[in-house]
C-alpha cells in the first residue's frame, strides 16, 4: 500500500464516563473525530479506528459475567445486551467521524469473527482491505465474541488490533503503528491519577517487562477486559512482528492530530527490543 496504515484504540475510559452507565463523553469524541479529520487532510495516512466499550457493554457484561462464557442460562441473554450496548457506542464514534468529514464504517466483529479461550482464532477481514483501497475508516470496537471453547467471550480492543497486525503483516496493509489513546500521557508506575509519585515510564519492550509489570494496576472504573497489564501484553505482541504501538493521552487537546502526522509527543512506546 502507498500510504502507511496506523491503528488507533480510542480507549472506553477516554470516550465514556467508566463510573456513570452508558455515558458518552461527547465533547471529547467531537474533537477527536475532528482531529483524525484534521491530520488525514494534512497527511496522507490510511486509519483503522477501533474503540473501547468504557461504560457501555462493561456494565452488562459484568453483570452476566460473560468473560467466563457460557456459564448459565441467562448467558444468551447477557450476550445479546453486550452486543447491543457495544454498538450503541460505535453508533455514536461513527456519527462523530462522518460529521467530521470522514467516510466511516461499523466493523461488527462479533458477526465476522470466531474465538477460542477469548482470542480470535478466524475473523474475515476482506471488507477492511477493501474499505482501505477506497481511503474509508474501518471502525471495529471491543465486543463480544463466539468462542469455541467456552461459548463466548469478550473481545477486547486489543485483541482485535493484535489480530488484524498479525493478519496484515505480511501484505500491503502492514501497519506503521498503532496509536493507543487514553486519559493519561502513558504507563506510570503507579496510577498517576491517584498517585502524583507515579513515575512515567518512556518505553517499554520485551527486556523490562518483568521490571514493570508489576507496577501496571487496573484500569479505572469497571474494566472486564484485563486492565493496563492486558493491554501492554497484547502490544509487546504485536511489536514482535516489527510495528510500534504508542500510548498517549486523548484527553490534550491536539496529541492525537499530532501524533498520526508523526510528530512527537509525550508517550510511552512500546516496541521489540530487537528494534533497538
Amino acid at each position: 500500500m502507498d500510504k502507511p496504515l496506523i491503528l488507533v484504540k480510542l480507549g472506553g475510559s477516554l470516550i465514556t464516563d467508566k463510573t456513570k452507565p452508558y455515558t458518552a463523553n461527547i465533547p471529547v469524541i467531537k474533537r477527536l473525530a475532528r482531529e483524525i479529520h484534521e491530520a488525514r487532510e494534512e497527511k496522507d495516512i490510511n486509519l483503522i479506528v477501533g474503540h473501547g466499550g468504557g461504560s457501555f457493554p462493561h456494565v452488562s457484561a459484568k453483570k452476566y459475567q460473560t468473560h467466563k462464557g457460557v456459564i448459565n442460562k441467562d448467558s444468551y441473554e447477557g450476550i445479546a445486551k453486550v452486543q447491543n450496548d457495544a454498538a450503541k457506542l460505535n453508533r455514536i464514534i461513527i456519527d462523530e467521524l462522518i460529521n467530521a468529514g470522514e467516510n466511516a464504517i461499523s466493523i461488527q466483529v462479533s458477526s465476522c469473527s470466531i474465538a477460542e479461550n477469548g482470542r480470535i482464532k478466524y475473523m474475515y477481514a476482506e471488507p477492511i482491505k477493501i474499505l482501505l483501497k477506497h481511503n474509508m475508516i474501518p471502525v471495529p470496537y471491543g465486543d463480544v465474541g463466539l468462542d469455541l471453547k467456552q461459548g463466548c467471550c469478550i473481545l477486547s480492543t486489543e485483541e482485535i488490533l493484535d489480530y488484524l497486525s498479525k493478519t496484515f503483516c505480511k501484505t500491503e496493509f502492514k501497519p506503521d503503528k498503532i496509536l493507543m489513546c487514553g486519559i493519561v500521557d502513558g504507563i506510570f508506575t503507579d496510577d498517576p491519577i491517584k498517585n502524583p509519585e507515579a513515575e512515567f515510564i518512556p518505553k517499554i519492550t520485551t527486556k523490562n517487562i518483568k521490571n514493570v509489570g508489576d507496577c501496571l494496576s487496573g484500569s479505572a472504573g469497571i474494566d472486564v477486559t484485563g486492565g493496563m497489564i492486558h493491554k501492554v501484553e497484547r502490544l509487546l505482541e504485536i511489536a514482535k512482528f516489527g510495528i510500534e504501538s504508542e500510548i498517549i493521552n486523548g484527553l490534550v487537546p491536539g496529541n492525537l492530530k499530532k501524533a498520526l502526522k508523526g510528530e512527537k509527543i509525550k508517550g510511552t512506546i512500546i516496541k521489540s527490543a530487537d528494534d533497538e
